[in-house]
Order: C-alpha cells, then sequence, then structure tokens
C-alpha cells in the first residue's frame, strides 16, 4: 500500500536526499498511521466491550494512543519541512527528534495507565465473553501491526528517520502484545483461568518499552550523537581525491535535523603552494561535499611545511612512539619554530574518544620524550579526541 501510495502522491520518491521528498513520506506515514490505528482503536475496543476483557479494551486504547502519536508525527514533519528563518537560520529539522520524543512520552504514560487498569483486574477478575467475531479481531489486528512494523522501518530506513524507526518498534510491540492478548483469551476461554488483568500486565509491559526505545532514540541526536562513521568516510574520501591534500583533521559534524548537516574540518596543504590555487581548490571541495552528501562544509586550509629534513625526522618518531601508546594516535599540524636558546615543536595528537589516558598525562608523556631527544625541543600540544 504504502509503495503504491508514494507513486501517487509523491514526485520523485527515489530522491530521498531531497527535504521535500523526506517530508512527503512523513506525512504519508502519518496519515496512514492515524488512519489505521483508528481502525484497530474500533474494532478492538468494540471486542472488549462485548468480551468485557480489560486486557483487550487495554490494547484498543493503545491503538488510540498510537493513532495520537502519528499525529504528532505528522505535525512534526510538517513543522520540520520549514523553511529557515531569521531565528532559526539552519532550519527547523530537529522538531522531527522532539515529536518522536513526545511520542514515547506519550506512549509510556499510556503504559503505566494500562499497568494500572490492568492490576486492578488481576484483584478483580470477571468472566469474559468469547467468539469467533473477537478472535477475528485480534488476528487481523496482529497482522495490520506486522504491516504497520514493516513499512515504517521500510520508509524509516530509506529516508534515515529515527522517529519513523522509532514507530516501527512501537508497531513491532504492539503486534507481540495483541498475541498474548489472544493466547491470555484462548487460555482463559479454555480453561477458566482468569488470565485476562496479566494478560494486560504484559501488554503495559510491552507498551512501556516500546516509548523507553523510542525515548532513547530520540533523545540521542538531540544532545549531539556522533555521525554515521560511514558518512565520516564518505567525507574523508572526497576531501583526499584531491592532489593538494595531504591529510585532513579536526572534522566536526552539526546536526540540525534529517538533511540539514554543517561540517567544519582543517585540510592539510604545502605550505609552498599556490595560495589562490588551494584556495579555489578548497572552494571546489566544500561544493562536492555539497552536491555528493547534501551538506554546508567549512574547510580551514592548514600548511604543512614539507622537506624540511628535521622536522620530517622528527615527527616521524613522536608519531612511533605514539603507535607504541595506542596505533590510533597520530600527530598533525606538525611544525618546528627555532628561538635563539631552545626550539618549539607544535603540534596536535589526534586521540579516540575511548583512550583511557587522560589528555595532560599523554602531553606531558610526550613533551618528556621530546627532552630526551633533544633538551632544546619544548613541545607545544594540543589533544584533539577525534570522531574516527
Amino acid at each position: 500500500m504504502i509503495t503504491l501510495l508514494s507513486h501517487i502522491f509523491i514526485k520523485d520518491k527515489d530522491n530521498t536526499s531531497d527535504p521535500q521528498v523526506r517530508q512527503s513520506y512523513g506525512v504519508l506515514c502519518g496519515f496512514l498511521g492515524i488512519f489505521l490505528n483508528l481502525l484497530l482503536f474500533v474494532g478492538k475496543f468494540a471486542a472488549g466491550s462485548i468480551s468485557h476483557s480489560i486486557a483487550i479494551t487495554a490494547d484498543a486504547f493503545n491503538n488510540l494512543s498510537d493513532a495520537g502519536s502519528s499525529v504528532i508525527t505528522l505535525i512534526g514533519f510538517r513543522m520540520a519541512g520549514q523553511r529557515a528563518d531569521p531565528d532559526h537560520p539552519f532550519g527547523h529539522g530537529r522538531i522531527e527528534y522532539i515529536s518522536g520524543l513526545l511520542v514515547s512520552i506519550a506512549i509510556l504514560i499510556m503504559g503505566f495507565e494500562l499497568l494500572k487498569s490492568s492490576l486492578s483486574k488481576i484483584i478483580h477478575p470477571e468472566e469474559l465473553s468469547y467468539s469467533p467475531l473477537i478472535l477475528g479481531i485480534l488476528i487481523a489486528s496482529i497482522l495490520v501491526k506486522c504491516y504497520m512494523a514493516f513499512y515504517h522501518h521500510s520508509v524509516g530506513k530509506k529516508i534515515n528517520s529515527s522517529s519513523l524507526k522509532a514507530t516501527a518498534t512501537d508497531s513491532l510491540s504492539d503486534s507481540v502484545a495483541t498475541t498474548v492478548v489472544l493466547a491470555a483469551t484462548l487460555i482463559s476461554h479454555h480453561t477458566g483461568l482468569h488470565l485476562d488483568g496479566w494478560g494486560g500486565v504484559l501488554v503495559g509491559l510491552f507498551v512501556c518499552y516500546a516509548g523507553y526505545s523510542a525515548a532513547r532514540d530520540t533523545i540521542s541526536p538531540l544532545l549531539g550523537q556522533a555521525p554515521d562513521p560511514e558518512f565520516v568516510e564518505q567525507i574523508h574520501r572526497i576531501v583526499l581525491t584531491y592532489e593538494e591534500v595531504i591529510g585532513v583533521h579536526d572534522l566536526i559534524v552539526h546536526n540540525y535535523g534529517p538533511g540539514r548537516v554543517l561540517i567544519s574540518l582543517h585540510a592539510e596543504v604545502p605550505a609552498d603552494g599556490d595560495l589562490m590555487t588551494l584556495h579555489e581548490t578548497i572552494d571546489e571541495i566544500e561544493h562536492k561535499l555539497h552536491d555528493t552528501l547534501h551538506c554546508s562544509a567549512v574547510i580551514h586550509m592548514d600548511p604543512v611545511l614539507l622537506g624540511d629534513e628535521e622536522t620530517e625526522r622528527l615527527r616521524d618518531q613522536v608519531n612511533a612512539y605514539l603507535r607504541q601508546l595506542d596505533p590510533r594516535l597520530s600527530t598533525h599540524d606538525f611544525r618546528l619554530v627555532k628561538c635563539s636558546s631552545h626550539t618549539n615543536v607544535f603540534f596536535d595528537i589526534s586521540a579516540p574518544f575511548d583512550l583511557t589516558m587522560s589528555d595532560e598525562a599523554l602531553a606531558e608523556d610526550v613533551k618528556r620524550r621530546l627532552q630526551e631527544e633533544n633538551s632544546m625541543y619544548l613541545g607545544v600540544i594540543d589533544i584533539d579526541r577525534e570522531l574516527a
């Protein structure tokens, strides 16, 4: 269904890097989610009322909350697609994450309410009615929720939307919860055991877990999570295809919402190169990154002195020592500034975030090694915690 609807309502549907196409997919999924969840609510609420089952009724209101969540997702995609303005120069893309967080909060609240109702039903059990109609409604609900999980996951992966991926997880947990309700209904009917309340408790726990998972997936980008390693690798690959660039470091990725990414990095270039030519190359790289990865790029040129034997020898020695400490350590911006009484050795050390040695301890250790090499060397070292 979602494929057919995308053919009808979304122009250039395969160009998912376009914010307008992403928004169209989000709106389409939102409308379809509202329709299907309202349909499930009506069917389950009727079945719960007929059978006097708290588990089925709880599952019905779970679907009603899902419909509300779809409304929030729909509004979130619509607002996230607004153009940048003077107060929000990088657009409104993070609203999509906020809408996902609101969805998770709504799911958690509904989960706790279902737990309360189910515990009350355990304390005060009631006889349940049973009919093939109720059985059919529950089976149909499971199939519909499995389909919703499939298309939300598929579209969420296609447009890289954490909000839709969270909705897919919620739909999958709903199908499991309804399966529990179905099992409890069948067992209660055939054995006479009062499992309705316990089935409702399990549904409530599933809903709470779905809310927690959704909150975790939406809070992380709001806090500023590390970028996708594949995205970082693509940036390095594009920049280093230009022969004027010797190395790349100090990469920072700012995520202002899907399709709204700003990156900054330092590109090492030969110190004796022509300034105008190098500047033109850097401009070309920035445009290449924008056209290929759909991100805004700001590149700082770092001149590197090539051909100085003392600088290259000392740089190689420092890098060899750093590799002994940790193979992932390396230097950049390495240069010597000779004074009358000593030689300042300026450089940065790229270190991974999970390196246990503190920045201060690492810098002091390398400074000590420089002094052992030559008492005239004074290290001026900065530590950069790199993304990759």
